[in-house]
């Protein structure tokens, strides 16, 4: 199955790493490549209730622009407002493809509605740790 065929799923990556607070605004750079490396493992085993294959697009801004993508996550550098990348990915998918975009943002999630895309939480991609 190619790549359009996959589930498109765009992480808001400011959104999901500042959903746990781990002290990522320390070093928002640093916070950002382990988000990139816990998504990994979705690329080949999927998310929940998603079908594989999935494509996974972190997309980053600020501080945390110029994390590189690896294997099975690409990262986008957004220029300016993540928000607005993502607006623009969710945009060029539709209709042909499913997207999904992660994220808790009630503003971001209605503008990526409007598109077509189905929004899920966080913590479908980072579970809160144990307490």
């Amino acid at each position: 199955m190619s790549d359009d065929a996959a589930v498109l799923v765009i992480v808001d990556g400011a959104n999901v790493v500042g959903s746990v607070p781990d002290g990522w605004w320390r070093d928002r750079h640093g916070a950002a490549v382990r988000l990139r490396d816990a998504l990994v493992p979705y690329a080949t085993d999927g998310l929940p209730g998603l079908h594989d294959p999935v494509e996974l697009v972190l997309v980053v801004e600020g501080a945390a622009r110029g994390v590189a993508s690896v294997a099975g996550v690409r990262v986008d550098s957004a220029p300016g407002s993540g928000d607005d990348l993502i607006a623009e990915l969710a945009a060029a998918a539709a209709p042909e493809r499913e997207c999904v975009v992660v994220t808790a943002d009630r503003g971001l999630r209605q503008r990526v509605e409007a598109y077509g895309a189905r929004c899920v939480g966080p913590r479908t991609v980072r579970p809160l740790p144990p307490a």
